[in-house]
């Protein structure tokens, strides 16, 4: 909650020179500020989500969060219309809807969640009373926690940056890319839901001691992903246009929607990959590969970027740098993988007295 209410804080005084600095401007840019101040005054609601989702996942029951999530899913398809779009005489709310059609459907799913949970689905009901905060423990889950947090932060962080390059191409340019990215986030849920599957099994493993075997399925789950991800980024960029005409008939969008997609769409093999290692690397509680790798990807691609606006490269160039991001995260991540495998650790002594 207190991480929730920081985003919060930070995107409410934050947002409007971010968002100028990617080029937001006129009416886009006082939308996409109304849009994001109603989105995170529902931050701490997305943590509890998160939150909640990850102990009946660490508990083994992975099912319970998928299902509230799809049905929360199907539910705010027509909410954010409504919302959104208007429905009879109402005429909606505009963009803004969208933001609090999300913010119903997660608050929906944390008392979801919260109830199945005092019901005892974990075999016991959490309780505050009688807790001890215990040192061990917190470094047990900031050792997993704050790294990847600090993975996902220059993911963002990149993304962020690379939207500001995008923008000096113009608002066609910036709602192509947004377009693009849609597929993206389409497939990047594959790879959450297979990776969070090995956070349980490679967690279940290294905590036996088998290595080998989480070795082993972190292989399995990230060529599969590799796999059903690549097939989706290689198909799609076979018939850009088409993915593009799904969402607009503008002339400009849809050219700056193909360039993005022809460019970075055969490459989400490897992102997919490099995702769901990443996911592995959290039950086996080494996160730090995953963490280099991120911040190497972040270079990469910024530094490729600002090369590709610096050389006159246009938006092919900086559309081929997010391309070099995702082939150095994905070859990174699989090639620490396979050449330094995950290895029992030798408690120290001063970890073997707290134990």
């Amino acid at each position: 909650m207190t991480f929730g209410a920081t985003f919060s804080a930070f995107a409410w005084a934050m947002a409007p020179a971010l968002y100028s600095l990617m080029g937001g401007v006129g009416g886009a840019l006082r939308a996409a500020v109304v849009y994001s101040d109603v989105w995170f005054a529902g931050a701490v609601l997305l943590w509890l989500f998160a939150f909640l989702s990850s102990l009946l996942r660490g508990g083994g029951d992975a099912a319970t969060p998928g299902l509230y999530g799809v049905v929360a899913s199907i539910v705010y398809v027509p909410l954010a219309a409504i919302l959104a779009l208007g429905i009879g005489p109402w005429p909606g709310l505009g963009l803004v809807g969208l933001a609090i059609a999300a913010m119903i459907t997660t608050g929906a799913n944390v008392l979801l969640l919260g109830r199945v949970l005092w019901r005892g689905r974990l075999g016991f009901v959490p309780a505050v009373a009688g807790v001890r905060l215990q040192r061990r423990m917190f470094v047990e889950i900031l050792r997993v926690g704050l790294l990847g947090s600090l993975t996902t932060l220059t993911a963002n962080a990149t993304a962020m940056v690379m939207a500001g390059f995008v923008g000096r191409f113009g608002v066609a340019a910036l709602a192509g890319y947004g377009i693009g990215v849609r597929l993206e986030f389409m497939v990047s849920p594959i790879a959450f839901g297979i990776g969070t599957g090995l956070t349980t099994l490679v967690g279940i493993a290294a905590g036996a001691g088998a290595w080998r075997r989480a070795v082993r399925a972190a292989w399995v789950g990230g060529l599969f992903s590799f796999l059903v991800i690549g097939l989706m980024g290689w198909t799609v960029a076979l018939m850009p246009e088409a993915w593009a005409r799904l969402f607009t008939s503008d002339t400009a969008v849809v050219s700056s929607s193909v360039t993005y997609t022809t460019h970075v769409a055969p490459f989400y093999c490897l992102f997919g990959l490099a995702l769901t290692l990443y996911f592995a690397s959290q039950g086996a509680g080494r996160m730090a590969a995953p963490t280099v790798a991120g911040v190497l990807r972040m270079a990469a691609t910024i530094g490729a970027g600002w090369l590709a606006v610096e050389k006159g490269l246009g938006l092919e160039g900086v559309f081929a740098a997010i391309a070099v991001g995702m082939a150095v995260y994905g070859g990174l991540m699989a090639g620490l993988l396979f050449f330094v495998p995950w290895r029992p650790v030798i408690p120290t002594e001063a970890e073997r007295s707290e134990a």
